[in-house]
């Protein structure tokens, strides 16, 4: 098996039901107190279920709270090239955190995946991972080949001083979750793909430039630049919407204190709240 969902609620399996039909070779494992769940595998006890699933998994998520699930593993954990991912997720599908073996074995690309399917934050502390502190946000034409993305990436960095291996995330908006050429960019860089929702988009109080051509063609104010800005903590863009190669870069940076009223500096078009 490659892929446990683990509950203890009927909050917690309504997630995992929400997740399953993404993964080719999955379970859904529930408490023995909840009831209706016919289509999962029954448990007792967390600590019993994960000495069986530990050795037969290449992930397990949890979707409980974090102690519970940490003193469920550890006295199984060996090393970091053999054991499982471990991924944990509130019972609400808010949060996604990378618990165990998050570069090696896969645990902070698990997280990101789920964040992306349940519109979560993604929360991942590996160090080399953490400390990269750039968004590259990106919007596409349906069918922009991969070539064209990575080279208006390296383009739109170079044009801030900045390299491919100090991105923390690509992001766009979720419509172009099964975009090929920017999937198959992010692969090439090996840099995540954070997908923003639509709706988080045109809710945000964030700043930043609309286009009247992206409204009409996927009912978004933007993409490029509220993807950089809200796939991060506490950014600034830095390289406001720019078209290079027909694709549209914003780089924001994470960490920077900002204010919500402050317009974006692109001179292309206004800066516009997303909230009218």
């Amino acid at each position: 098996m490659s892929i446990a969902l683990v509950s203890l609620s009927a909050e917690g399996l309504n997630v995992a039901r929400r997740l399953a039909p993404y993964f080719c070779d999955v379970e859904i494992h529930v408490h023995d107190s909840v009831e209706g769940a016919t289509e999962s595998h029954r448990f007792s006890k967390v600590a019993d279920l994960t000495r069986g699933l530990f050795g037969r998994c290449k992930g397990i998520v949890y979707i409980m709270p974090s102690g519970v699930a940490v003193r469920a593993i550890v006295p199984l954990v060996e090393h970091k090239l053999r054991d499982p991912a471990v991924v944990v997720v509130d019972v609400l599908g808010r949060w996604a955190v990378s618990l165990l073996c998050g570069h090696e074995g896969g645990a902070n690309a698990l997280t990101l995946q789920i964040a992306n399917l349940l519109e979560a934050e993604p929360v991942i502390t590996t160090t080399s991972e953490a400390a990269k502190n750039l968004i590259v946000g990106i919007g596409c034409r349906r069918g922009t080949p991969a070539d064209t993305i990575v080279a208006a990436i390296t383009e739109g960095l170079v044009l801030r001083g900045h390299r491919p291996d100090e991105v923390r995330y690509l992001a766009s908006a979720d419509l172009k979750a099964d975009e090929a050429g920017l999937l198959e960019a992010a692969e090439r860089l090996d840099i995540p793909l954070r997908l923003i929702s639509g709706a988080e988009i045109r809710a945000s109080g964030r700043m930043f430039h609309s286009s009247a051509f992206v409204q009409d063609k996927v009912a978004l104010p933007a993409v490029a630049e509220p993807a950089a800005l809200l796939a991060g903590r506490r950014t600034q863009l830095i390289l406001p919407k720019t078209i290079i190669k027909n694709v549209t870069v914003a780089i924001a940076r994470e960490n920077c204190s900002w204010s919500a009223s402050d317009p974006a500096t692109d001179s292309t078009g206004p800066a516009v709240p997303s909230k009218p």
